[in-house]
């Protein structure tokens, strides 16, 4: 199953992506410039092979929910990320609030 639905954080809406996969979830949280996502997401491939396309992303890791994913801190960014002042470690719900 897919879930979509907008979420506001802080007077900024982001669209939740949920989809139900056997045995996880793959779940992203993004707006316009960029997104925080679950395991999933291939921070290094991002970085390396498609680094001229200056994606915007972190993260997460061992989350389940979109809460968890908004409340964990970021295991892996884009060098995009960086350069909006995101860091590894800061919280989901803050390095989105970067991506305005």
């Amino acid at each position: 199953m897919i879930n979509l639905e907008p979420i506001n954080i802080e007077g900024h809406i982001f669209l939740t992506i949920s989809v139900a996969l056997p045995k996880t979830n793959l779940l992203v949280v993004s707006n316009d410039n960029g997104y925080i996502m679950c395991g999933a997401l291939d921070v290094a491939l991002l970085n390396e092979k498609l680094k001229d396309r200056k994606v915007l992303a972190g993260r997460a890791v061992g989350v389940k929910t979109i809460e968890e994913l908004l409340n964990a801190p970021l295991e892996s960014i884009t060098f995009e990320a960086e350069e909006r002042g995101i860091t590894k470690g800061m919280v989901g719900r803050e390095a989105l609030l970067k991506m305005i």
